[in-house]
């Protein structure tokens, strides 16, 4: 199957799946399209027990796609262009405190406790894994995926305040958990021993430089885009920023995701205000909102169908089942010091630590770098700690998309209410109609 035989098969199955759950399911577009790539997966499965010819072919397809390189070197940039140009930049600035710790000193403490508890977890199922590459699953696992966070909290109805703060975190963390993971893939792989000069010279390139480079190619675009009036030539000034941007700043060795949050972030609130007319402004929105439900949708059958070709074992699945509420504790461990550091400078909701524990999904970014550990050779000997590692990886995500996505809604609208009453039943009302501004918690 040659790439445009591939890709009509992908963007058929997203718009037959797409259109199964906006006639039946009427779940959310990301979860419900996971959900039926999920059962057709299994479905093909249960069939190949019968019709071997079958399931070998579908392996055989899903094999073809990488699925690392198909998002982190593919979609990420578009994805997360397209979601930087919808976050206001004045709300970001107010919760920049808690944002830059979640998404700096929370990701740290996160990769530490999971590493802790994996090991530990690992060990008890009889599982055989270095020390090294639990520290790579925490890496992995601890970012929150941009991607999911912004695809279902367009449907959780999230107060302004909390979706600012799980949204900025979301954006900026992957860039730090990225770092921390290429700098202990150095040393599982034995491409570089520990060395802390060497990791701040990886974190200054790749995250500090990366926003540089996206400010300077976001405002280079934005000064362009203030000497013309044409909405399609402003439309393709932003393509080529997402995807040359992109493309530049992964050839460089800089941080494409933090490049394209930057870059968004610059032109959605400067260039919006001060180089668009309104009619730019609505066609550039309507480009972009269609860029994202495409990829998405793409993206969220891909991570259906990647069931087919992962091994599974009675082992890993108990591992899985045991690290699901281990990765939720360190995830609340990790934001509750943040919060009781800012808590100090300003007051925060009483249940802020559980609402962005929660709402903390894990998505694509998690299993496209579990998929790029390699399997390491000792003396002509496969070790095969990437197959536990990626199997409890999706575990998590299956979890975090659609028992998380779908019960985020719900506990926000919990927590408000607890606290305050009145505004739980506007929360309450904007969720069943979608309308009016959300009230400021926490």
């Amino acid at each position: 199957m040659d790439l445009f035989e591939l890709i009509a098969a992908l963007l058929t199955l997203a718009a037959l799946f797409s259109y199964v759950n906006a006639r039946w399911l009427h779940l959310p577009m990301a979860i419900g399209l996971m959900v039926i790539a999920l059962a057709f997966s299994a479905a093909l499965i249960l069939l190949g027990t019968a019709i071997p010819w079958i399931r070998d072919s579908a392996e055989a397809i899903v094999a073809g796609v990488d699925f690392n390189k198909t998002l982190m070197h593919g979609m990420l940039g578009f994805l997360l262009f397209a979601g930087a140009l919808h976050v206001d930049l004045a709300d970001l600035k107010e919760h920049r405190w808690i944002v830059g710790l979640l998404a700096s000193f929370g990701v740290g403490i996160s990769t530490l406790l999971v590493a802790l508890l994996a090991w530990f977890v690992f060990g008890l199922c009889g599982i055989e894994v270095r020390f090294i590459y639990c520290l790579l699953f925490g890496a992995l696992i601890s970012p929150t995926d941009p991607i999911a966070v912004l695809s279902i909290l367009k449907q959780a109805k999230a107060p302004k305040p909390l979706e600012v703060k799980i949204t900025g975190e979301s954006l900026f963390n992957d860039g730090m958990g990225v770092v921390i993971f290429l700098g202990l893939y150095e040393i599982a792989t034995g491409q570089h021993g520990f060395d802390l000069p060497h990791l701040l010279e990886l974190f200054l390139t790749e995250v500090v430089g990366g926003a540089l480079f996206g400010a300077a190619i976001g405002y280079a675009a934005f000064r362009m885009l203030q000497t013309v009036d044409n909405a399609s030539a402003e439309i393709l000034l932003t393509l080529a920023v997402a995807a040359g941007g992109y493309a530049f700043a992964h050839a460089m060795h800089l941080s494409g995701p933090i490049a394209m949050v930057v870059a968004g972030l610059l032109i959605g609130n400067q260039g919006r205000a001060k180089a668009m007319s309104e009619m730019t402004k609505e066609r550039l929105d309507t480009f972009w909102e269609l860029i994202d439900e495409i990829l998405n949708a793409v993206l969220f059958v891909l991570i259906g169908l990647e069931i087919l070709i992962l091994t599974f074992t009675s082992q890993y699945l108990f591992a899985g089942l045991l690290l699901i509420p281990a990765v939720l504790a360190a995830r609340y461990l990790s934001v509750l010091g943040p919060i009781l550091l800012v808590s100090r400078l300003r007051e925060i909701h009483p249940h802020a630590a559980r609402i962005l524990t929660w709402g903390g999904l894990r998505g694509g970014i998690s299993v496209a770098l579990a998929l790029s550990i390699p399997t390491i050779h000792v003396d002509g000997s496969p070790i095969h700690e990437r197959d536990p590692l990626l199997a409890v990886t999706y575990l998590i995500v299956i979890f975090s998309i659609t028992v998380q996505g779908l019960t985020i809604g719900r506990l926000v609208k919990f927590s408000v209410k607890e606290t305050d009453p009145s505004q739980g039943a506007q929360v309450e009302s904007k969720s069943g109609s979608g309308n009016g501004a959300s009230p400021e918690v926490p």
